[in-house]
């Protein structure tokens, strides 16, 4: 029998179970099978992930030589000027009429304002263009565009980038992003101090509003945001919201595509990706890149309203992360992306089973039996759920607090990763949703 550190009591829970506390002590033979069952489980995500991988391109398996490495930009730098930093805004945009004079209007009102503003309108059939003339800033209409945001920045990046000198910086930004005031200042201060430095990616959090489902994704994003500030700003993602770049990065990725890096030759952004800020990373780290999220640089971006639309987003972002990895192979700079990858999978299975046994515990069972020594283990997780959400406000915390809320939530993304899984394993064509957004006052007055 196991030490028992005193009897177990019994209480009653409003007269329907019978909750008995009782402190056993785990038994050891129980953790090893439990330890044993979860590598057993492990190993059968990762055979599955290498299967998803082999679908897909890959790169070759060893990148040569890495351009973007700081001691190579060091070297070829060193006692160069190249000028004062310039900032290039690029805003790909298909039907924002509705979020761009926001967009616009958080440039405008930087601390530090950008040196040039472009538009980048594919294929709009509303007032989009009109808007950005009356604002002030150039408009670059795609032509023939059939490749979404990867394909209309590419078009523009093979005019822009030919003009730009090493400290001619290229800003790309959604049409649904509002900057903080001081961004634009805090990333043009990064560069000018690290002449290595080869991209600089925002913080993002959720804007207002959208109830409870809106309230799970700004959890999410404090969560992230706070992760990339324990890391000190080496980011997972440079994130599509708002990141810069240096053009010398963009032309070593255009440079490689094809050869050290999959995508066509030429190409900025990889046009097969479902997520090309993903992929972008991961290009820029296999070459070497160095890149950093500081803390000053700040965007509040759009939330999905609907489970339906959260469920679209999530799972374009599940299935372009598998593929991206695919494409790239099991090298040093996509370790750590193959790690995360695993770990949700290994979620999947925990946290599906852990909510399964609760329910049928419920429904099979006149009393429960807690266990102090599980019990610590929740109040630390729920003081840790807490803790990581702090800076969202009262509501964050009270949402953090209750726990199955966003333990639903997880599941929900649990399924999405499954989901993606099957798609790419029986070959079914991923799909790119654009979220319709209505008018806003400001926009519907100018009708």
């Amino acid at each position: 029998m196991p030490a028992r550190l005193w009897e177990p009591v019994q209480l009653s829970v409003a007269g329907v179970w019978s909750v008995f506390y009782d402190a056993n002590l785990p038994d050891l033979r129980v953790l090893a099978i439990a330890g044993a069952l979860a590598l057993f489980l492990g190993a059968g995500i990762a055979l599955v992930e290498r299967r998803v991988a082999t679908i897909y391109r890959r790169s070759p398996p060893h990148v040569r030589t890495r351009p973007l490495a700081p001691r190579v930009i060091m070297e070829a730098t060193r006692g160069v000027f190249a000028g004062p930093v310039t900032i290039t805004v690029l805003i790909p945009a298909h039907n924002e009429q509705a979020t761009l004079p926001g967009t616009l209007a958080s440039l405008m009102q930087q601390s530090r304002r950008p040196d040039r503003i472009i538009v980048v309108a594919d294929n709009c059939t509303d007032r989009t263009v009109e808007f950005a003339h009356a604002a002030g800033v150039e408009v670059h209409e795609t032509v023939g565009n059939t490749e979404k945001k990867g394909g209309a920045l590419n078009q523009v990046l093979r005019v822009l980038l030919p003009g730009q000198k090493d400290n001619d910086v290229v800003m790309v930004m959604d049409a649904d992003t509002t900057l903080d005031q001081g961004f634009l200042d805090a990333a043009e201060n990064s560069f000018e101090w690290d002449r290595a430095l080869m991209a600089v990616g925002g913080l993002f959090y959720g804007e207002e509003g959208h109830g409870l489902i809106g309230q799970f994704q700004r959890n999410e994003y404090v969560r992230y945001s706070r992760e990339i500030a324990r890391r000190r700003g080496r980011v997972f993602v440079l994130t599509g919201t708002a990141s810069i770049f240096r053009p010398v990065a963009l032309r070593a990725i255009a440079a490689a595509r094809g050869r050290q890096i999959p995508g066509r030759t030429g190409d900025v952004y990889d046009t097969a990706a479902l997520t090309e800020d993903n992929e972008l990373t991961i290009a820029l780290k296999s070459l070497g890149g160095l890149m950093i999220s500081p803390p000053g640089c700040t965007v509040v971006t759009e939330l999905m309203p609907s489970w339906r639309t959260l469920w679209q987003q999530r799972l374009r972002w599940q299935r372009g992360a598998l593929e991206n990895l695919g494409a790239y192979g099991v090298t040093p700079q996509t370790i750590r992306y193959w790690a995360q990858q695993l770990g949700i999978g290994y979620s999947v299975i925990g946290l599906s089973t852990y909510l399964l046994l609760i329910i049928v515990m419920l429904v099979s069972m006149d009393s429960w039996v807690w266990f102090p020594f599980w019990l610590g283990v929740g109040v630390i997780f729920a003081v840790e759920r807490v803790v990581t959400v702090w800076k969202g406000g009262w509501r964050a915390r009270l949402l953090a607090l209750t726990v199955f809320p966003e333990l639903f939530f997880d599941l929900v993304l649990d399924v999405v990763f499954v989901k993606g899984i099957l798609d790419i394993t029986r070959g079914r064509r991923a799909t790119w949703t654009h979220l319709a957004r209505t008018e806003t006052p400001e926009t519907a007055g100018r009708s």
